[in-house]
């Protein structure tokens, strides 16, 4: 081979040897690139894919949220519609209470002015009860006056209770033994108390009958068979006396009471005295 032939093949080498050189260069670049290029899409990925995953958390968390508000909405509603039908109730309860209120400010004012008349009525009634008491202590004193001898002698008690008056008579002042008719001096004893009896016009005249215990034997149980009709007979002849002297019958009642309401012992002859008894009694007319 020429010298020529060799220095064209070597420069033909060395240059074939150069672009062999320059080739695997660039592909080693290109590749180093697309190692690069890989790695970014894969961090490019992953990134994407942390992404997607929070995207779909935030999808999920908004949904959650959805859901809440329309709950809220709900529950909105719900106490809307509770508060307008608590507001219907404290209303009607309201409107119930006004009314109550004012019906028991109408029943105290009704009250108050019952009270005032009761009070009124009470100041009356208590005027009255004075009055009244007043006019029996009139009565009782004018009845002390006028049997004083009798008083003193025995034959006559008077007392006065809580409007009561009670003038209290032995038969032997009224009456002759196992006799009913009242005896002249017995008469004479009424008469004294007949003008007091004549004023009283708000108290009824009780005249009341008694006997002791000793039971009526002889021809004198023919006519009173027992102590009931001697005691009834003598309390309607005192009452009847009474009436013809003037005293309004209205007020006149006559009771027999027998033996039966004693006011000492039958056990002696002293109590026996006492239990042989007429007694005129002053009542107010509402007493029982």
């Amino acid at each position: 081979m020429s010298k020529r032939i060799r220095f064209v093949s070597v420069i033909a080498g060395l240059s074939l040897s150069l672009g062999g050189c320059v080739s695997m260069g660039k592909y080693e670049l290109k590749e180093k690139e697309a190692n690069e290029t890989s790695h970014s899409l894969q961090d490019l990925q992953s990134k994407f894919n942390d992404l997607s995953k929070e995207n779909s958390g935030l999808k999920s968390r908004n949904e959650k949220l959805d859901n809440d508000v329309a709950a809220l909405a709900k529950d909105k509603e719900t106490l809307k519609s509770d508060n307008m039908k608590l507001n219907e109730l404290l209303k009607s309860k309201s409107d119930a209470l006004s009314k109550e209120i004012s019906e028991l400010r109408q029943s105290s004012c009704d009250l108050e002015h019952a009270n005032e008349k009761l009070k009124g009525d009470i100041a009356g009634l208590q005027k009255a009860k004075v009055e009244e008491v007043q006019k029996t202590s009139r009565t009782y004193e004018d009845m002390l006056e006028k049997l004083k001898n009798e008083i003193s002698q025995g034959q006559v008690t008077i007392s006065e209770l809580k409007g009561k008056l009670t003038v209290n008579m032995v038969d032997a002042i009224l009456f002759d033994s196992g006799k009913a008719e009242v005896k002249p001096a017995g008469l004479e004893v009424l008469k004294k108390v007949i003008d007091i009896l004549k004023t009283v016009k708000d108290k009824v005249i009780r005249i009341e009958g008694h006997t002791d215990n000793v039971q009526i034997s002889g021809s004198l149980a023919v006519k009173y068979p027992s102590n009931w009709e001697l005691s009834a007979v003598r309390a309607v002849n005192v009452t009847r006396y009474l009436q013809q002297q003037g005293i309004d019958p209205t007020l006149l009642s006559a009771i027999a009471y027998g033996e039966y309401h004693p006011v000492a012992s039958n056990d002696t002859d002293e109590g026996k005295v006492k239990n042989r008894r007429i007694e005129i009694i002053l009542v107010p007319k509402d007493a029982p």
